[in-house]
């Protein structure tokens, strides 16, 4: 085991015991609340029974080879050793991925270690960080070309803050932070107000980059995917630091969320809001939803955010996959959205103790390595179908399976 790497990355949680009982909106239901509790039981009944119907499969069990031959794979065609980062297709010389997603590989790498405590996969994920804070200006916030939207930064200051709390390394927490403060209230540099906005609530998706200087305006959208992500980054920071400024902020975006962009009785996320909701389903935005509700969940014992993760999850299920498989989208870079949901669906499992879920995605993995390329161990976003030709996937919809595995397979 690398001696850069502690034995654990989850921090005590004994020092947030004060903030338990936590009010964090009027709205709230209280942690002791019977009705709560009913329905929590009720709906992971209900999930876990169509759960069940959908994974009565004849896919076989993947065993700790068939992970390791998986990721492996996964890096030999995608992971450009000579750029340090992950390319978008096979030839790495090309298009490199977006700088989003690097961020999101690189949680997938983490999770790698954290599954193997391997010498292995301790230098690789060091080695992805190293290769992205050289390609992309030593994460220089201020950097308007290369940093242009909201987004983009706070994926990176949450995989920043989860590196420094694994490693002890101070240098990825201090940069995760510097991130925060920057989406939050701006850069000086740009001038624009950050993503934040203290009228209205909620955080908007980006600033206008040909004229920064005093954006966003007030007719700019505001995104689940910067939202959710925010609270998340919050929480995460609050975890590594203590700092109860994260806890406020993270339960405050969280709320403003539930109100703008969370349908209380379907457990649906809303892409973004406007004057009003934009009711699209992404698999991205529910997962952050469930991870964001997880995280609150976790600090404060309120068993209300336990109860919008697992509505919101079996959404997922019941409403958006298809034959018990994953939805999956063919859009610029949406691949990348099963990697995501690996990541936070795993924190409503184990940290929530909903192991309902846990047969339907074993299923979904089975199926997606049992449809992999055989000569290269590729897989495929679609689980339900062969994957095509190597030439037809991309980096994002090859990480769905190995990012599940991780997470999930340990």
């Amino acid at each position: 085991m690398d001696a850069r790497i502690r034995k654990s990355a989850l921090p005590s949680a004994t020092r947030h015991e004060s903030i338990t009982n936590y009010d964090c909106d009027s709205q709230f239901i209280t942690h002791n609340s019977q009705l709560n509790k009913i329905l929590l039981v009720l709906l992971s009944l209900f999930g876990g029974i169509i759960c069940l119907q959908a994974q009565r499969n004849s896919y076989p069990d993947c065993t700790a080879a068939d992970i390791d031959r998986a990721y492996d794979a996964f890096n030999k065609q995608f992971f450009s050793r000579s750029k340090g980062i992950y390319s978008e297709k096979t030839d790495k010389n090309g298009k490199v991925a977006a700088i989003w997603t690097q961020a999101i590989f690189l949680d997938i790498a983490v999770n790698a270690y954290l599954r193997t405590h391997s010498k292995k996969d301790s230098l690789f994920f060091l080695t992805v960080l190293e290769g992205n804070r050289q390609y992309y200006d030593s994460f220089n916030w201020d950097n308007g070309v290369v940093w242009f939207i909201y987004d983009d930064i706070m994926w990176w200051v949450i995989s920043l803050a989860r590196v420094g709390m694994l490693t002890g390394d101070t240098q990825w927490l201090d940069l995760s932070k510097s991130g925060f403060e920057r989406v939050w209230s701006g850069s000086k540099v740009l001038k624009d107000n950050g993503s934040y906005d203290p009228v209205r609530g909620g955080m908007y998706w980006a600033w206008d980059q040909k004229h920064p200087e005093g954006t966003p305006r007030s007719d700019m959208g505001k995104m689940a995917c910067i939202n959710y992500p925010t609270v998340i980054a919050a929480m995460t920071l609050f975890d590594a630091t203590g700092d109860s400024t994260y806890f406020r902020r993270g339960a405050e975006i969280y709320s403003w969320a539930r109100n703008n962009l969370f349908d209380r009785e379907k457990g649906r996320v809303a892409d973004s809001r406007h004057s009003s909701p934009n009711w699209k389903d992404h698999l991205y935005n529910q997962a952050t939803c469930i991870g964001a509700a997880v995280m609150l969940y976790k600090v404060t014992g309120n068993r209300m955010f336990l109860y919008d993760a697992v509505l919101a999850a079996n959404y997922v299920k019941n409403h958006m996959s298809t034959n018990g498989f994953l939805h999956f989208e063919n859009g610029i870079e949406q691949g990348i959205y099963t990697a995501i949901f690996a990541q936070y669906i795993v924190r409503l499992i184990e940290d929530g103790k909903q192991y309902q879920y846990v047969p339907w995605l074993r299923h979904n993995i089975g199926a997606g390595w049992a449809n992999r390329i055989p000569s290269l161990d590729i897989t495929y976003k679609d689980f339900a179908n062969p994957a095509p030709d190597i030439a037809c996937i991309e980096s994002y919809d090859a990480s769905a399976v190995p990012a599940l595995m991780q997470a999930l397979l340990k």
